[in-house]
């Protein structure tokens, strides 16, 4: 086979970092933008937090400001920002120093703080009582260790024998199978019951024997039996079946599974601590307020301070650019341009996001007015990311990274913006109706239904057909799965 040179060309398209830039802005939400602004702070010295300085009598000063240029000789000069107004901004100019706190706030508005609780973890708790048994070095670090990879659930889902290598290369402790599980038994002993189970049938099996202990009931041996014999009859709700092999009557198998559904599947996040039950607190975006028929839209910009290129740069800039021949300093130029440049970059990206986030937004508020004004879920209309694409302009990706874990308040609730968005279809007087409607029949006709003998697919399809939505029994039953809803078998309660 002949090897051979050849030439040929290919057009390529390929984001600037300024555009990468833009775009992972976009996607962030309000709540995690400050910490991407610090972030940007702390790489970068020449951008900084605080009301911009006036920079008009730097800019008078430095028009004339020569540096070497690496493609000529030393004794020729070349002026390293061209033009210093590039780099900084009048501030009697609008674009001086792009602002993102808006100053309309008055000392007599209320502040709202979120609590901050300082609970101990359930791992903690569960080191506490570790503490308080006779157990020897080897079994308490072998108990530390297994606490330390319990789930938030309170689940141990590393295999034995992947904890014995563990407890051998990490920490130098040769233990067995037997002693790693004879310590795995002294923690499913402790408080809440279930903690240090392996999987859903163990853990409700720990709670159950411990509850027979203190009080012996009939009903909780069939319970026993129930989880111990037919686990997977009972997770796929086949009542029947279990009742006609345990030998129950339907009464005995009504109580036992009352206590069933009184035990607690996770039993790590009953402790309530802050660490185990994520205490997500929803920071809207945009706020929508109607102003007697009128919608007026807010961005939210406290998350995010004023920002402005470092004077101590400016003035560097200065003092090195004046320097002669000097390899040094000519470095120096080149790293206080790159920063000015990158925080300049960072400050217009950030301008850039709030204008497409508002613009994007008054789109969306346009185009489902009617539901902004009267909350009503029915007056949603069929949207989709093309939709808003077209009206203001912009890719589609970027009206995806816009909605994505973006919220809005309005007076009927806080919501995210994918909510907004849904597909259409044509109801029997011909009107093109949101999917939303639809999906919120089914919810309701689900939440309304007999919970002893509940609605099928089918029926759900009969009731949508009955309110002028003719859809096929499979896009019923795919919209009960998109609402987290399970099949009927599944919902039946005794």
């Amino acid at each position: 086979m002949d090897q051979r040179l050849t030439q040929t060309q290919k057009l390529l398209q390929k984001l600037s970092p300024q555009q990468i830039l833009i775009m992972k802005l976009l996607q962030i939400p309000t709540m995690e933008l400050s910490t991407r602004i610090k972030e940007e702070i702390t790489a970068n010295p020449a951008l900084e937090e605080g009301e911009s300085p006036d920079y008009e009598d730097d800019i008078n000063e430095t028009d004339n400001v020569d540096t070497f240029n690496d493609e000529q000789g030393d004794d020729e000069h070349y002026d390293p920002l061209d033009d210093f107004d590039d780099y900084l901004k009048d501030d009697d100019e609008d674009d001086a120093a792009y602002k993102y706190v808006a100053n309309n706030s008055s000392p007599d508005d209320k502040q709202y703080e979120a609590p901050i609780t300082n609970e101990a973890t359930f791992q903690d708790s569960l080191m506490e009582q570790i503490g308080f048994r006779n157990l020897d070095e080897k079994k308490y670090k072998i108990g530390a260790y297994i606490i330390g990879n319990l789930d938030d659930a309170g689940y141990l889902s590393r295999p034995i024998t992947g904890i014995a290598d563990d407890l051998l290369f990490t920490q130098n402790i040769d233990a067995t199978e037997e002693e790693i599980k004879e310590v795995l038994e002294i923690i499913q002993d402790f408080d809440p019951a279930g903690v240090g189970a392996t999987n859903l049938q163990e853990c409700l099996l720990i709670q159950l024997r411990r509850i027979n202990e203190e009080e012996p009931s009939t009903d909780c041996d069939n319970a026993i039996n129930i989880i111990e014999n037919h686990f997977e009859e009972f997770t796929k709700k086949h009542y029947d079946k279990i009742v006609s092999r345990s030998g129950m009557n339907d009464e005995d198998f009504k109580k036992a599974l009352d206590i069933i559904l009184s035990l607690n599947p996770k039993p790590g996040g009953s402790t309530g601590s802050v660490s185990q039950q994520d205490n997500n607190y929803i920071i809207p975006d945009f706020t929508v307020i109607n102003n007697d028929g009128e919608l007026e839209l807010q961005i939210n910009g406290r998350n995010a301070p004023e920002l402005h290129v470092s004077r101590d740069f400016i003035d560097m800039l200065k003092e090195y650019s004046a320097g002669k021949d000097s390899p040094e300093k000519r470095e120096a130029v080149t790293f206080i341009k790159n920063k000015i440049d990158a925080a300049n970059w960072f400050i217009d990206a950030i301008k850039q996001r709030q204008s497409t986030l508002y613009v994007t937004m008054k789109a969306i508020m346009e185009y489902q007015k009617e539901f902004f004004l009267t909350g009503d879920e029915g007056k949603l209309k069929p949207m989709i990311l093309k939709d808003i694409s077209d009206m203001v302009g912009l890719d589609v990706s970027t009206i995806s990274r816009v909605a994505n874990s973006k919220y809005v308040q309005t007076a009927y609730g806080t919501f995210p913006l994918k909510f907004f968005f849904s597909e259409g279809l044509v109801n029997d007087e011909g009107n093109e109706v949101s999917t939303r409607e639809v999906k919120k029949i089914v919810r309701e006709s689900v939440e309304n239904e007999d919970k002893a003998n509940p609605l099928n697919d089918d029926e759900l399809t009969a009731i949508l057909k009955e309110k002028g939505y003719t859809i096929a029994r499979r896009t019923v039953a795919k919209y009960r799965e998109q609402l987290g809803i399970p099949v009927a078998r599944l919902r039946k309660v005794l």
